[in-house]
């Protein structure tokens, strides 16, 4: 569950973090040209010839979104299941070629700031005519999945239709109402999910689930740190993303066109590493597959943390990889444990695009336009220089907010978990429990990770966003 953390109370305090996270935002929040917002404000897209608009769709989104992607309708047949995915229909919106889209090629991805985001596509478009928002009808690409009782698919059509969402769910409510088990448009959820996560396990997926850090703006000049886990009810949600993305890529790799997110199998050398270290925690992984090992973690435990600190160096190089014509050679996402693309956040992801639009041809027996083929080659690199950008926003964000959360309490002694080991400089990762910050400290010699030291804090500077500790020499 979510854990809230300390505010920032002092006016001083707020003001400078204020001025140190616009300045932070600034060079990232690049204006729409003109043309491109008065693109989006007249954009339509198709009327579909399709029309779901009687299927009860919902939406289940963090509270507040305005940007929706996905809408979900699930329903039981015979044994097993049908579940319709409704993905916003913007490759329809969209005019090739035109300001909005050489707008949106050259974002890549919409960012995430402490006190809002910097949409992929103008607010008009993305929060308003192409949102798959409660009681407007919208037209969008819907997947349709027959589901065997033991949540595997048996059948995927892919078609463009009119539908109008009934309800905009957010996790934290719905699952309290899951929880209490109330009537709710998710109420399948919880048994779809468990089937396809039993299905992933099967694959020999795996599933990291490290606590994020999230910045939460909480008035003005307020903000705290969050340190949270996924509610079960985003993992369930997830799993239907899912599988729409490996549907999407098992559609492309037969087409022989598209865009697949690859992550290659860990090798020898690292999974020996990352045996060692779980036997020096004293958690040790010594057979089975990997995901099994990290599903079976006790959460409470103080030592996992750790531990999947440990195992995030077996989540690397991620990436994107286009073909046409012979499918690409490295095709699996290793911890899904199946070829994947992304294929459900249009709004705010631009590979999606492509995808959708690869997908929907293909599945119709169409020629894949234009536009997307001649422009396949550019979104690798499109969406690496997005990441990375979106990386540095969220990094130097918490950065300014844990040193403004930290400044009022130079001095104090508090008691870190050691997460990872000492850096060629000489300093570990380690973890403040309250309020909740990661830095860099050096530490006892000898001390290894999910040990607990005991750091000083010497020095928090709001502007720079930096934060200085020691040790004290104590354990």
């Amino acid at each position: 569950m979510p854990q809230r953390r300390s505010h920032i109370a002092d006016s001083a305090a707020q003001s400078a973090l204020a001025e140190a996270l616009a300045a932070v935002r600034a060079p990232f929040d690049v204006p729409f040209p003109p043309e491109a917002v008065t693109e989006a404000e007249k954009a339509t897209a198709p009327v579909p010839d399709v029309d779901l608009r009687e299927v009860p769709f919902a939406t289940l989104d963090p509270a507040g979104s305005k940007d929706l992607d996905q809408a979900f309708q699930l329903e039981r047949s015979g044994k097993g299941y049908t579940v319709r995915y409704a993905i916003a229909d913007v490759p329809g919106f969209i005019t090739p070629g035109g300001a909005l889209d050489a707008a949106a090629r050259e974002r890549g991805q919409t960012l995430y700031a402490a006190d809002g985001s910097i949409p992929l596509h103008p607010s008009v478009l993305s929060e308003g005519s192409a949102s798959l928002l409660p009681d407007q009808e919208r037209p969008a690409l819907v997947w349709t999945f027959a589901l065997d009782a033991d949540g595997v698919v048996t059948e995927t059509t892919l078609q463009r239709a009119l539908i109008r969402s009934r309800a905009q769910l957010d996790y934290v409510s719905t699952q309290k109402a899951l929880d209490r088990g109330e009537d709710s448009p998710a109420a399948l959820l919880p048994e779809i999910g468990r089937l396809r996560l039993e299905q992933e396990a099967a694959r020999g997926g795996a599933s990291l689930n490290l606590p994020d850090a999230e910045v939460v703006h909480t008035g003005p000049g307020r903000y705290d740190i969050e340190m949270r886990r996924p509610l079960p009810i985003e993992d369930w949600n997830a799993q239907l993303s899912l599988m729409t993305g490996m549907a999407a890529a098992t559609i492309m790799l037969d087409g022989g066109i598209g865009v697949l997110r690859t992550m290659p199998q860990p090798d020898d050398a690292a999974f020996e590493a990352f045996r060692v270290q779980t036997k020096a925690l004293g958690r040790p992984w010594t057979d089975g597959r990997y995901g099994d090992y990290l599903r079976g973690l006790d959460r409470a435990d103080p030592l996992t943390l750790p531990i999947l600190e440990a195992a995030s160096a077996l989540f690397r190089g991620a990436g994107y990889v286009v073909f046409d014509g012979a499918p690409p050679e490295e095709r699996m996402q290793a911890a899904i444990g199946a070829p994947y693309a992304h294929a459900t956040a249009p709004l705010r992801r631009l590979v999606d695009r492509w995808s959708l639009a690869i997908c929907l041809a293909l599945s119709q027996g169409g020629s894949v336009p234009d536009w997307a083929r001649e422009g396949l080659a550019e979104l690798p690199k499109r969406m690496q220089e997005s990441s990375a950008r979106a990386s540095q926003l969220n990094a130097q964000t918490i950065d300014h907010v844990e040193a403004a959360l930290l400044a009022p309490l130079v001095g104090t002694v508090f008691s870190a978990t050691v997460l990872r080991p000492a850096n060629g400089e000489g300093k570990a990762t380690v973890q403040i429990a309250d309020p909740a910050v990661t830095a860099r400290a050096p530490i006892p010699s000898g001390a290894k990770p999910g040990d607990v030291v005991r750091v000083r804090l010497d020095a928090a500077d709001v502007r720079t966003g930096t934060v200085t500790l020691s040790a004290t020499g104590d354990r």
